[in-house]
């Protein structure tokens, strides 16, 4: 069989074969070598770029790579500058793989990886996808994503589905009608798996419940639905168990990096200790232990186009205490250390405490398909939401008590019902911000 998804890879210049053969070497790695083979790479990749990168190595300020804890942890806001004066010699913008992270977490930038990196993502990729049984130049695609609306950009993306086997369900407009033109290329297109955004797909889950329809008795060819890049809560994950009729895998990544974590079959999220190195620190820049929650900080292990050592992702994260080099699990990611909320008490607590706590409630009915939580000022939030009847004054007040009990009285909500909640420029749905600056 022509492989196309292969060839479109190697066409761009990505050599998938030679990164695939060096995937599979990493993990014939046995238990005992791990350590030394996460350490030797690490290694060379920091001397790569001290060497080679006079970006890097005017931050690193004279440590080195045996110096490993001294060396700085870079943030977004560090790489918020033109791209030339961040690749490594011998790279420039025309021969390495270039694009833009997504922003949810307030700070975008453009980044790059080089060619041989990026087909090692791709080979990252393919391992873990195949888990479930997905094959990306034979398994047909279901993707729940945002599109460019621009003529050029639409047609890119459009491109690229067709030669990923994949069709795109847009996700800006989620209402009823929209949904049900969903459902109806289920019936007709014999898709492998769902992949996209967890809010989309849940919002498609419940209209399958209000239907009562079991979405493999259409489509008896879905074998998997993955989901990425929102949270994904486990009332929510056995509503699309049950209304799809296959396994719910939750995936974790970056644009800029790779898969971070996705669940194995076990439902542990496994790190991918094959391209990246995961470290969790303290506000100070010191690990923790195993077990201990703090700031989720990657090094890209093969990206030599583009520094990313200690690179600090903005998330926070907990490692199970299970953890070994070749196999670290992430026991849990309690959200982005930019959606924090400050409190009266001067108490702060993650923001999808909030989120959690009032979902907790407002969705027990069905009325309410959605909702966002925006804080206004330090006592003050509003909760946008999409429902088909307006919220009572007894759910209100149910909500408002909820929060009381778990985080703190006192604090004041406003209340807005929507017809749809705004997104990003790429689809997500942004479920707790602050406005309050730090």
């Amino acid at each position: 069989m022509f492989k196309l998804f292969d060839f479109s890879l190697k066409i761009s210049g990505f050599p998938i074969d030679e990164a695939r053969l060096e995937f599979d070497n990493i993990l014939e790695i046995p238990e005992a070598s791990y350590e030394s083979y996460i350490l030797g790479k690490r290694k060379q990749i920091v001397d790569f770029h001290l060497k080679n990168n006079p970006f890097y190595s005017q931050l690193a300020s004279g440590k080195t790579s045996d110096q490993w804890d001294a060396l700085p942890v870079l943030t977004k806001k560090e790489l918020q500058q033109p791209l030339d004066l961040r690749l490594s010699q011998g790279f420039t913008a025309k021969n390495v793989f270039v694009n833009k992270t997504s922003g949810s977490s307030g700070d975008p930038f453009i980044f790059a990886k080089d060619n041989y990196s990026h087909a090692m993502t791709w080979a990252s990729n393919m391992y873990r996808f195949g888990w479930y049984g997905i094959d990306f130049n034979s398994s047909y695609q279901a993707r729940f994503y945002g599109i460019p609306l621009d003529f050029i950009g639409n047609k890119k993306e459009r491109l690229k589905d067709f030669l990923s086997h994949r069709f795109r369900f847009p996700i800006f407009d989620l209402s009823d009608p929209i949904l049900e033109k969903f459902l109806g290329h289920f019936k007709r297109k014999k898709f492998d798996y769902i992949n996209g955004y967890t809010s989309s797909i849940v919002l498609f889950a419940k209209y399958l419940e209000r239907k009562n329809i079991i979405l493999k008795d259409i489509c008896p060819t879905l074998k998997v639905c993955i989901v990425t890049s929102e949270m994904l809560f486990e009332k929510d994950k056995a509503l699309m168990e049950k209304q799809f009729g296959v396994p719910i895998v939750n995936e974790y990544g970056a644009s800029e990096l790779d898969l971070i974590a996705f669940e194995n079959q076990k439902g542990e999220w496994q790190v991918n200790a094959e391209t990246l190195f995961i470290e969790i620190l303290d506000d100070a820049g010191q690990p923790v232990p195993h077990g201990t929650q703090g700031r989720v900080v990657i090094t890209s292990l093969y990206n030599k186009a583009h520094p990313f050592i200690r690179y600090d992702i903005g998330d926070v994260g907990i490692l199970d205490p299970k953890s070994t080099f070749k196999k670290p699990i992430l026991k849990q990611l309690t959200g982005r250390t930019n959606d924090v909320a400050v409190l009266p008490s001067g108490k702060k607590s993650p923001g999808l405490t909030f989120y959690y706590v009032t979902k907790s409630i407002i969705e027990d009915d069905g009325n309410v398909k959605e909702f966002i939580i925006r804080q206004t000022k330090i006592d003050s939030f509003e909760i946008e939401y999409v429902s088909d009847v307006e919220l009572t004054l007894e759910q209100i007040a149910k909500i408002e008590d909820a929060i009381s009990l778990y985080l703190e009285p006192n604090l004041k909500f406003t209340f807005i019902r929507k017809t749809s909640l705004a997104r990003t420029n790429r689809g997500k749905l942004k479920q707790f911000q602050s406005l309050i600056k730090s």
